[in-house]
């Protein structure tokens, strides 16, 4: 998995028996600077671009193939073992309301590379289905948190935040809320050269700042029902920039957007989980500890704890996910939620490249 965070590759190897699904081991593999930029360039229209993002694709699944390298080899497997890959690849553009989405990755170049048969383009399949085709989590959620007497609420905060209802008892449901990490790690990147705000350190120096807050609080996607995804395309620095006057302390902006991020969630969890009073966070966002802070403020009454309480590590969720779609996509089995993401019906999703 590699999120619109663009920090690097999530990989996980994951053994299933039954309805269980066992993390075995995992790697990290941070994008070289360069090859961040370059995919960030591809979220804009330019010259060239489709030979780019070609060339990108391959790259990308040169690296993808070195994660499992590295993968297989700290866990003693070999590839023969494996079933298949599940690979999200890197989205630079979510367009579900003009019918395309789409993930950087070249599946055969990375089932050439790695040996392994490998399952990607998940989330093309759930929009030719009218869906947003996202998010796609909230079915691994059900199948891995959901408990038999108690409503629950799973946060995913990774560069956007998403939320998925898990009650006791009727319908699942999830959509993206808006903005996660994108905006202060931009904001970040920009004025102090670091990829992320730590424990939102910068943040806590800050001040929020009302007026501007007001304004970034009428951006219409989050005043839209569910179901809605949403990408780089829809909450980026350019958005931000139009609404400020040049006068702000950075620290101040740094803390507006968090707070945009963390009102965003609430709100969603207040409409539409309301009974739950349980809310476990995933993503990258489970390690700032001003965000989860600020979520204990905004939702009090409610437990506010990371998936590691629930034997996931916040860090592994997504990843996990995806080879869980792998699973699901050999099996023949849907991998969607309709009612999550507005598909006309449950749907196989995948392209799937056998080794």
């Amino acid at each position: 998995m590699s999120g619109t965070s663009l920090d690097g590759i999530d990989a996980v190897l994951a053994a299933a028996r039954g309805r269980q699904f066992r993390l075995l081991e995992s790697v990290h593999l941070s994008y070289p600077a360069r090859l961040r930029s370059r995919l960030l360039a591809l979220q804009q229209s330019a010259h060239d671009e489709l030979r780019r993002a070609a060339l990108l694709a391959n790259e990308l699944s040169d690296l993808h193939a070195v994660a499992v390298r590295r993968l297989l080899s700290r866990a003693g497997v070999g590839a023969r073992a494996v079933a298949a890959i599940g690979c999200h690849g890197q989205t630079v553009r979510h367009r579900p309301r003009d019918g395309y989405t789409v993930q950087v990755v070249n599946g055969a170049r990375l089932a050439e590379r790695s040996g392994v048969t490998v399952v990607c383009d998940f989330r093309s399949r759930d929009i030719a289905a009218g869906g947003e085709g996202a998010p796609l989590v909230p079915a691994f959620h059900a199948a891995m948190f959901r408990h038999a007497t108690r409503d629950r609420t799973i946060v995913n905060i990774g560069g956007m935040a998403n939320v998925t209802g898990l009650p006791a008892r009727g319908a699942v449901t999830g959509f993206d809320c808006g903005p996660g990490n994108v905006m202060t790690d931009a904001w970040i990147a920009e004025r102090r050269g670091k990829r992320y705000d730590a424990n939102g350190a910068w943040a806590a120096r800050g001040r929020v700042i009302s007026p501007l807050l007001r304004k970034l609080l009428l951006h219409p996607f989050l005043h839209r029902r569910p179901p809605k995804s949403t990408g780089r395309e829809e909450f980026n620095l350019r958005w931000v920039k139009r609404l400020l006057s040049g006068n702000e302390r950075a620290a101040d902006v740094q803390a507006t957007l968090l707070e945009l991020t963390a009102l965003a969630i609430a709100r969603a969890v207040r409409r539409h989980c309301a009974r739950a009073r349980e809310v476990f966070v995933c993503g990258g966002g489970a390690r700032n500890r001003l965000l989860l802070a600020r979520l204990a403020a905004l939702l009090p009454g409610k437990r506010i704890a990371t998936t590691a309480a629930l034997g996931i590590d916040p860090q592994h969720v997504e990843a996990l996910a995806f080879a869980w779609l792998a699973r699901q996509a050999l099996k023949s089995k849907p991998g969607n939620l309709p009612a999550v993401t507005g598909a006309r019906g449950a749907r196989v999703l995948g392209a799937v490249y056998p080794k």
